[in-house]
């Protein structure tokens, strides 16, 4: 229960920084959004008005008043309202994150698949010369730019094959490129620490005696390397879905996606700082709560944790837990 506690306090820490961080760099941020929407002529507002509006907005408050503000309402739920449409800022991302998360979750998805099947075709491969290549292929998916990769897909396989329409298609069938360009690169890292991972718990005395006793290279994979391979992937794991938002983000753009994308790339050429800052705040909250998860399982998956001689997260090391042939 301490260990939960205090892991539940760290991560209370991390978001409070990033909200402050978050804040003070949109402040620092040139011109005023307030004004450049309302200042329009066409709007046929008043000094006066524009005045009564910033008033509204806090906009007249000093830095350090509009924090302390905005901290308290983040605290009770109100993330203020958009100086672009003056709607809730909670209402504008409620309304964009289904589509956001069905996109994470399933890029994630397939990019755990991809990654498992890289590492475990070039761990039972027969021929050198394969397993060299896969191994080579995490390097080549890490080193493609998202925004790069989806206009590519969308070269190929909409408009050159015309195998998967991006204009008016079904939804199943519009996330098929997007998912494949969110997964891509996320499936890159986990490949790399998964693979790593793999050989050296391969290299371990209870692998050489599972196999003395007649276990075949695939029975001894998913029986008794697979598991204690998974404690160092779970870690990379939960921090690359943690920045799945992020991906998303770059993902939604290049598609023309309804999601928390579109709503960051609205918010960033009208300087919309409210909608910016709770976009932010969501996608830190995300990472925190996910690493958060993360770090509580470990104790039910690691026993040195139960027994409270806490074993880094970042080793590489395995527990061992021999199975039976």
């Amino acid at each position: 229960m301490s260990y939960a506690l205090r892991r539940a306090g760290q991560a209370a820490i991390v978001l409070i920084a990033a909200f402050t961080a978050t804040f003070i760099l949109l402040q620092l941020l040139p011109g005023d959004a307030i004004l450049i929407k309302y200042q329009d002529p066409s709007l046929g507002l008043s000094a006066d008005q524009i005045e009564q509006i910033r008033i509204a907005y806090g906009a007249d408050s000093s830095w350090w008043e509009q924090y302390w503000a905005t901290l308290s309402g983040y605290a009770t739920g109100d993330f203020g309202y958009s100086t672009q449409y003056g709607t809730p800022v909670l209402q504008l991302i409620g309304e964009a994150l289904p589509a956001t998360a069905v996109l994470a979750g399933l890029g994630f998805a397939l990019a755990a698949v991809i990654a498992f099947a890289i590492a475990f075709l070039s761990t039972l491969s027969p021929f050198g010369w394969l397993r060299q290549g896969l191994q080579a292929l995490p390097g080549v998916f890490v080193a493609v730019p998202v925004f790069w990769l989806g206009i590519l897909l969308i070269q190929v396989f909409s408009f050159g094959l015309g195998w998967v329409p991006i204009v008016a298609a079904d939804p199943a069938v519009g996330l098929i490129l997007p998912v494949i360009t969110l997964a891509v690169p996320i499936s890159a890292p986990l490949a790399q620490i998964l693979v790593r991972s793999i050989d050296e718990v391969q290299l371990q005395p209870f692998v050489t005696v599972v196999r003395a006793k007649g276990a075949s290279p695939s029975w001894v994979l998913r029986r008794s390397v697979a598991r204690n391979a998974l404690l160092p992937t779970l870690t990379i794991a939960g921090v690359l879905f943690g920045e799945l938002i992020g991906g998303a983000v770059v993902t939604e753009t290049v598609y023309g996606r309804t999601g928390i994308g579109r709503i960051t790339e609205q918010a960033v050429s009208s300087q919309d700082i409210p909608v910016l800052q709770g976009i932010v705040v969501l996608a830190a909250l995300t990472f925190v709560v996910v690493n958060l998860v993360v770090d509580l399982l470990y104790p039910v998956l690691d026993p040195r944790l139960r027994r409270g001689s806490r074993a880094p997260r970042t080793s590489s090391a395995p527990v061992l837990q021999e199975a039976s042939a």
